[in-house]
């Protein structure tokens, strides 16, 4: 395996990006410790949506790792129509990771200790919009929610939006005091250079098969063992490979992005007649941020 740049000593909280060359293959590995800790205890979710939550923020870490523009963004959105679950936000910008999900209670435990995902959300769609930067464009994926998880929804986006063959593995651990997930992804690049144009899709291709075979071995344990270096785990599923290039990626951090300036530069943008509307009795505008479970007062 060849080492691109220094080693990376942190385990938490940090991507790691990977190539396969002889096997035209890229990917990108991902493990969440304390940043996940901080994002899911801004509100009291219970454990399976503390799960679901989780699974979502290392999938938009994973996919927002892939962004070439540095000032870009990922956010992942699912919505639903009469779900246990009405909606699920999470955001990847410059490494800031931020999410929210907004449930029902009650309807949430009738279902059980593991209900299903369309148990949970019913009819719905999981949307995926890259925001760059540097151009000003943006564009959007939207696919049902299908399937048994959410890493199995962005791999149907990927193979319908894209037409990229790719691997997506996540795995979850949690207990009273601490939370850990990470993950995996692979995508077949069959011109063998990233971001070259894409002629032809197989995804049949032998060197693919080869080397999603080998990815999909990984076990949930070993995704979301804080105590396992990604470098090894990548070593303990390619160490066949003539060639395996890794280099760190970006280290992750919360990034909620709410503040008084920010508000008030949102709220500048509306008529007098409707800041006035929002006022409270105390002439200010409370904003609460879902995502930092905080409360905003802007003053008039």
């Amino acid at each position: 395996m060849t080492v691109e740049g220094p080693a990376v000593p942190v385990v938490l909280d940090n991507t790691l990006h990977f190539m396969v060359p002889g096997r035209d293959v890229r990917g990108r590995a991902v493990r969440l410790g304390p940043v996940l800790d901080r994002i899911v205890s801004a509100h009291s979710y219970p454990l399976v949506i503390r799960h679901l939550l989780a699974e979502a923020l290392v999938l938009t870490a994973l996919m927002g790792s892939l962004l070439k523009d540095e000032d870009g963004q990922l956010t992942v959105q699912a919505q639903t129509e009469g779900g246990v679950v009405d909606l699920l936000v999470c955001d990847y910008r410059g490494g800031e990771l931020r999410g929210y999900l907004r449930h029902d209670p009650d309807r949430l435990a009738a279902l059980g200790t593991s209900p299903s995902l369309p148990a949970l959300f019913g009819p719905g769609y999981l949307a995926m919009t890259f925001d760059l930067a540097a151009t000003g464009q943006r564009y959007q994926g939207i696919v049902p929610l299908e399937g048994h998880s959410l890493a199995a929804a962005c791999e149907h986006y990927f193979a319908q939006s894209e037409q990229v063959p790719t691997l997506i593995r996540v795995a979850v651990r949690s207990d009273r005091e601490s939370n850990v997930a990470g993950g995996i992804l692979l995508q077949h690049m069959p011109e063998g250079e990233d971001g070259r144009e894409r002629l032809h899709v197989r995804m049949d291709h032998p060197d693919w098969e080869h080397v999603a075979a080998m990815a999909g071995s990984v076990r949930d344990d070993e995704l979301a063992d804080d105590a396992l270096p990604l470098e090894d785990l990548l070593w303990r599923l390619f160490n066949v490979q003539d060639e395996v290039t890794v280099r760190p990626g970006a280290a992750l951090s919360r990034g909620c992005r709410c503040s008084i300036e920010h508000y008030e530069a949102v709220l500048s943008k509306f008529p007098e007649e409707e800041r006035a509307a929002m006022r409270d009795e105390a002439g200010e505008i409370v904003v609460d941020c879902a995502f930092c479970s905080q409360l905003f007062r802007i003053g008039a």
